[in-house]
């Protein structure tokens, strides 16, 4: 052990020492990120505080030891805020995967609707075309047996005038020979009287 020795442990038993109680309320916070940024900054401390003793004693070993603590001190920081990055982007990439879950069965149930909507309207359509379909039959038979009926009703108004023109001619037949019979007796009548006449005239 050489002179220089014998302060650079007193230095490094020193700042142990102070460093412990610190570090024994860090560890309650457990491994986060404030456990993290106390050790940071306790570190950075250390790493001053030999950086001080070492300038002070002239001592290469302390710098040293103080510029590889300053330097795991900044490795660890620049650690802590990649994880921190990593993090977040882990939090935003869950975010974005929720949002497009969401999205997703956000738009299921749309479609789901719209299928349902579609399907309504294809059977509200089928049930119009059926039902007017019906109608028009109907209206259709309707109007058939309107027409047959029209027919029935003409051809019964002809057989109603045919029957009537026949009874109309037997009338005029019947009277003329009403007529020719009666024209006869008046013949046969007038006849008699002229014979009567000439026999009356011969007597």
């Amino acid at each position: 052990m050489n002179l220089r020795s014998v302060p650079r442990a007193a230095v490094g038993g020193y700042i142990k020492a102070v460093r412990w109680p610190i570090d024994r309320a860090a560890g309650m916070f457990g491994r986060g990120d404030g456990h993290s940024r106390v050790e940071a900054v306790v570190d950075r401390a250390d790493a001053a505080a030999r950086e001080v003793a070492g300038t002070a004693l002239d001592d290469d070993a302390l710098k040293g030891e103080a510029t590889r603590r300053r330097t795991a001190a900044n490795e660890r920081e620049r650690a802590d805020a990649l994880r921190e990055q990593a993090d977040a982007r882990e939090a935003e990439a869950k975010e974005r995967a929720a949002t497009r879950k969401q999205q997703a069965q956000s738009q299921r149930a749309q479609a789901k609707r719209q299928a349902s909507a579609k399907r309504k309207q294809a059977e509200t359509a089928r049930t119009d075309k059926q039902r007017s379909a019906a109608e028009t039959e109907a209206r259709r038979k309707e109007a058939a047996e309107q027409a047959a009926a029209k027919r029935e009703e003409a051809i019964d108004a002809q057989a109603r005038r045919d029957r009537l023109d026949a009874l109309e001619e037997r009338s005029e037949a019947l009277d003329q020979r009403e007529e020719a019979l009666t024209a006869a007796d008046e013949a046969k009548r007038l006849e008699g009287a002229a014979a009567r006449a000439k026999a009356g005239r011969k007597s």
